[in-house]
């Protein structure tokens, strides 16, 4: 039995089935659609809210250090997907990589856990998006009915419209192709860089350099916590980790990290790229380190133009406008922040639908949904389905406890991913690879750990959530999965066809 669960895929095999004429992807993307697609589900509020509060609450000035950090552990993990993407270019991303590294059930605890991933990620940022949205109305004197405007707060029924009016808009979208949704991305990138770039032009006016002293503050202890809500790690060890000082750089990192989710999207395109083997590498370093030199220097402009023991919480870079004397900026803001989060909802959206596309194509999960459009060559079923099924759980649900679950998700896929790149270098030396990981098995260890420990400091509630996810999974599996798998009936036929008698001895 365990040789069935860990059965590999060959990558041949993989690249193979992407050219079935009913189940094969239109290849319509460039690096710098890539690029563009990275740069766009990275950078949405955090941008304009982490870098302040982390400042604030954790770091001081040297939250900048904190963004340099993350993005480092960011790279490691963006490095081994660079590999993988590039030699097997096939939608579904980690699920994908590890079902020809790995085995089928890891690939299927992988696929099951993206899914949840980016359907909880689109929900949040959509209702993000709604919060946005519906603070702008409310300054031009528009008000939606209580009863359409979410959970939040709301006595009896409660609905949020308009974020499951933009998960329906973006799953049209999606159905209609890949190229017009990276043109609309490209549109609604670029407004959003603008953004970011005219805030850190203009809040550069503003710095004053004793604001920055001093630039790493003394240490501050953090009493351990006992319940739930406190990370893995004190639970374990009884070990809290500091704010401010040199450690509270690296507390401060384990926050910011969260900020950067979103470049192991790039990866579920790789199908529908024209030269995945050249592009795919450039798109996902090239979106990384677009957003992470954004990010330092917002960071930088935010710490200058007020002091951090200074800073809001809620929306720090606005407030810290007006603290200059300038508030239209905090509307300014307000209007990057929406725009931008249009992308991030799309783009995971997109994630989603790939995976679970390439499940369906591989039997374990109903085939229905692995056939493409005639016309749009786009996964139209899955992406329907999964689009409908997110509205309705952004508009009635509450999500903002269920946020943290994207988080663990995510690194879980950066662990795999890594262990993944060092099996494959071992099992399929000769397999050809246009862009390789340096430093391996150095590098992806590393990578390994930094995501381990970053997991460590995730609450335990978060851990007990994803527990019971991962369990429902193995029942999927062992209950339809396995026993659909193409991969499984192929073995099953070719064993058949080796012990059957010819025909001359069965007489």
């Amino acid at each position: 039995m365990s040789s069935t669960l860990f059965r590999t895929k060959k990558v041949e095999q993989s690249i193979l089935d992407t050219e079935e004429p009913e189940h094969a992807l239109k290849k319509s993307l460039s690096a710098l659609d890539l690029t563009v697609f990275g740069v766009g589900v990275i950078i949405g509020t955090g941008i304009f809210v982490l870098t302040g509060t982390v400042a604030k609450n954790n770091a001081g000035p040297s939250v900048a250090l904190a963004f340099v950090a993350a993005g480092v552990v960011c790279a490691l993990a963006a490095l081994c997907y660079a590999e993988f993407a590039s030699t097997v270019p096939v939608a579904g991303s980690a699920y994908t990589f590890s079902y020809a590294s790995l085995g089928e059930l890891p690939a299927w605890i992988i696929g099951w856990d993206l899914v949840l991933e980016f359907a909880l990620g689109t929900a949040v940022v959509a209702v993000g998006w709604s919060g946005y949205i519906a603070s702008l109305m409310d300054n031009a004197g528009w008000q939606l009915p209580e009863a359409l405007s979410g959970r939040e707060g709301a006595d009896g029924f409660g609905f949020d419209i308009l974020a499951a009016a933009l998960v329906l808009v973006l799953t049209g979208i999606l159905v209609l192709g890949m190229k017009l949704s990276a043109r609309i991305t490209s549109l609604v990138v670029a407004i959003k860089v603008t953004v970011v770039l005219v805030v850190i032009i203009a809040g550069a006016f503003f710095i004053k350099g004793d604001n920055y002293k001093p630039f790493i503050p003394d240490s501050v202890p953090v009493p351990a916590g006992d319940d739930l809500q406190s990370p893995l790690i004190q639970l374990m060890f009884g070990w809290a980790p500091g704010n401010f000082g040199v450690m509270g750089i690296f507390t401060a990192a384990s926050v910011v990290f969260f900020a950067f989710i979103g470049f192991d999207v790039v990866a579920t395109a790789a199908e529908e790229t024209r030269n995945p083997q050249r592009d795919m590498p450039r798109g996902i370093l090239g979106s990384l380190l677009i957003c992470t030199t954004l990010y330092v220097a917002v960071s930088v402009v935010v710490t200058g133009m007020q002091h951090y023991s200074e800073l809001s919480v809620d929306a720090p870079l606005a407030d810290a406008f007006k603290a200059t004397g300038h508030p239209w900026y905090a509307g300014f803001i307000s209007f990057g922040a929406a725009v931008g989060l249009t992308t991030v909802c799309m783009i995971l959206l997109l994630g989603q639908t790939r995976v679970f596309f390439a499940m369906s194509r591989d039997g374990l999960l109903p085939r229905f949904f692995s056939r493409v459009h005639p016309r749009f060559k786009t996964p139209h079923r899955p992406t329907i389905l999964l689009g409908v099924i997110i509205a309705i759980v952004a508009g009635f649900t509450s999500l903002s406890e269920l946020a943290e679950l994207v988080n663990i998700g995510t690194l879980f896929a950066f662990v795999v991913v890594a262990i993944g790149v060092i099996t494959l270098r071992r099992t399929r030396p000769e397999l050809h690879r246009s862009f390789r990981t340096p430093l391996v098995p150095f590098l992806p260890i590393v990578s390994v750990l930094a995501s381990l420990w970053l997991m460590l400091n995730l609450p335990a509630e978060t851990w007990v959530r994803f527990g019971i996810w991962m369990a429902i999974g193995f029942f999927v599996y062992f209950l339809y999965g396995r026993s659909h798998s193409r991969l499984g009936r192929h073995e099953e036929t070719t064993v058949g066809q080796i012990m059957k008698p010819p025909r001359g001895d069965a007489q």
